[in-house]
């Protein structure tokens, strides 16, 4: 490699070795004939001093260039002991210096201090994300899906991929379409969650099941929402009732918590539950936040919301793609209904309760799952009152398919990865939390997508635009 260590590494136990450092100009002070250098990785700084002859002929580098720097390590004295710097012990005394690459002057600041406008922020993510506390935030994210995958691995879960390419389903938001060049006329769909590969999953023997999944749906960005795409943990058992989800998942996110985040506090463990009947009596909103000290960042209050209505009422707001004009499932339509008000599906089926559980976190709701139906009568029947036609219906053949063949009563939940981190870290947007996110318009500004394409490109695909 380039370098013997990074910049964050070095201590005074290192004292009297030669180290070679690479990484980007942070500052550079020059003072008479000498000069010093913070040299800048994601691991850390370490302050160079550069002699009089390296400083005549470097002169004045320009910030953010790229170095390499090889030199001796040398111990500072005790009254001279940086304490801001993980490196503070020592400075490495250089013996030479290369300009890897020279940087040009930035088109935003680095400092923390200086705001820069988001737009700027994404146009150029890759320096945004050379700030410390966004290099943070991706690390912890790192450690936290590290975390759960260590976890669930523990618990016999089996992590496997679903396709990207699928078919478009009605599933309550609009579908991202892919053309097919080779099937010209017809479409793949990005999936909007793999709820059916799940389930299938289970009708497959698998038991346990996770996925790390990215999830695509086209609806408009929130603060909490990230638009286009976004990544949840997706988990789906066999043999399990709603008891069994929760515990799992409730133990699962307080070890979490205590080992990646030590800093958070959870207000009350085993977290409380509430019914959607009293959180909306309550508190007003089927989210509520549960904190003490609303404006403490550290507390975290995490809850349960459980016993929701099976149907809700469509409503321009949240509107279910895929439905009919009355009736939209509370959750999906492969929610089972509670047993004792399976008979209010025939009679009032506004009123009957189902088996979905939201997982509640400082006023936001950062994961939703239930058991699911196992029953083929009972899921033709769910299609049936949500108003799906004749032609919706058949999307679902294959689905419908498999539950001809034997299968394990199930359930799962699906955490929404970007929104729970982004709660946890206390940022105020889910962009905080993802290395290259979209904007509030659903653009991604450093690459400009979306973006045109030739017409060649839309012969191949035997399509003409409007």
């Amino acid at each position: 490699m380039l370098r013997t260590h990074t910049c964050g590494e070095l201590k005074a136990d290192d004292a009297g070795k030669n180290a070679t450092l690479c990484g980007w100009l942070d500052a550079q002070r020059i003072q008479g004939k000498i000069s010093f250098i913070l040299i800048r990785d994601r691991y850390g700084i370490t302050q160079v001093f550069v002699n009089p002859k390296l400083t005549s002929e470097l002169g004045e580098l320009k910030r953010e260039s790229v170095l390499k720097i090889h030199g001796k390590v040398n111990k500072r004295p005790d009254n001279q002991v940086k304490k801001e710097l993980s490196t503070g012990e020592v400075e490495l005394e250089a013996e030479s210096i290369e300009v890897l690459s020279e940087a040009q002057p930035l088109p935003m600041e680095l400092d923390e201090s200086v705001e820069s406008t988001e737009e700027t922020r994404l146009k150029y993510r890759y320096i945004d994300l050379r700030r410390p506390k966004m290099t943070k935030n991706l690390e912890l994210r790192h450690k936290a899906i590290q975390f759960i995958r260590e976890y669930l691995d523990k618990k016999d879960f089996l992590e496997i991929q679903t396709p990207i390419l699928t078919k478009s389903t009605p599933e309550g938001a609009r579908d991202f379409l892919v053309p097919s060049r080779m099937h010209k006329g017809k479409f793949y769909a990005l999936p909007q969650s793999p709820q059916q590969y799940k389930q299938i999953l289970m009708i497959a023997g698998m038991d346990r099941y996770f996925q790390v999944a990215p999830c695509f749906r086209d609806e408009a960005a929130r603060a909490h929402r990230a638009p286009g795409e976004f990544y949840q943990l997706d988990m789906e058992m066999s043999f399990v009732t709603q008891e069994d989800i929760l515990k799992l998942t409730e133990d699962l996110f307080i070890k979490m918590v205590e080992k990646v985040f030590p800093d958070k506090k959870i207000s009350k463990k085993p977290f409380p539950r509430l019914s959607h009947d009293k959180a909306m009596k309550e508190y007003g909103t089927d989210c509520p936040d549960l904190r003490e000290d609303k404006k403490d960042k550290d507390e975290l209050a995490f809850c349960w919301v459980v016993d929701f209505p099976l149907f809700v009422k469509q409503t321009e707001d949240d509107y279910f793609y895929g439905a009919g004009k009355e009736w939209a499932p509370s959750h999906h339509m492969f929610t089972a209904p509670k047993e004792e008000d399976l008979h209010l599906l025939d009679t009032d089926p506004g009123k009957a309760q189902s088996y979905q559980h939201d997982l509640v976190l400082n006023g936001f709701e950062v994961g939703g799952g239930s058991i699911r139906i196992h029953d083929k009568e009972l899921q033709e029947k769910i299609f049936q009152l949500i108003g799906f036609t004749d032609q919706q219906k058949k999307e679902f053949e294959h689905f419908l398919e498999a539950f001809k063949y034997g299968v394990p009563p199930h359930g799962g939940i699906a955490p929404g990865l970007d929104r729970l981190l982004m709660v946890i870290m206390g940022e105020e947007s889910i962009r905080e939390v993802i290395a290259f996110p979209k904007d509030k318009a659903a653009r991604e500004p450093m690459m400009d997508a979306p973006s045109t394409v030739t017409n060649e490109q839309l012969d191949e695909l035997n399509l003409r635009l409007k």
